[in-house]
């Protein structure tokens, strides 16, 4: 049986970081790639009906993920974890408002932030 109580080996830390990272990254590369189709039509079901504020929505939330992601692979600090934390329940509050559908979704784009949540927060407890 595994022994909870021993802390993270460095290893394994790296390899939760580096895949928040890609989460994180991927993200935010997808968001605006998908600007004009599944990024602005999440905000249009969700009743922000114009295209400006749409657009710039997704802009600024991808610029923030690609921040937040760039962080955790420069600089994996415990404020970058915890922004991060703070970042991720913040989107999944507001995507609980505009589309709380997405909970219901079967490959699960709101349920897989608790599993992230619990991995930045293991990692903030204790930054590489």
């Amino acid at each position: 049986m595994v022994n909870n109580t021993e802390p993270l080996e460095p290893l394994e830390q790296r390899y939760l970081r580096l895949s928040l990272v890609f989460v994180w990254l991927w993200t935010a590369l997808v968001s605006v790639w998908e600007l004009q189709g599944q990024s602005r039509d999440l905000l249009f079901a969700g009743g922000i009906s114009d295209v400006g504020v749409a657009n710039a929505l997704v802009l600024a939330g991808a610029a923030l993920d690609a921040i937040l992601g760039l962080w955790l692979l420069l600089r994996p600090t415990r404020p970058a974890y915890l922004l991060a934390l703070a970042t991720m329940l913040l989107m999944t509050l507001v995507a609980t408002a505009l589309s709380p559908y997405l909970w219901l979704h079967p490959l699960g784009p709101l349920s897989k932030n608790i599993p992230i949540a619990a991995v930045l927060w293991v990692l903030a407890r204790k930054p590489v």
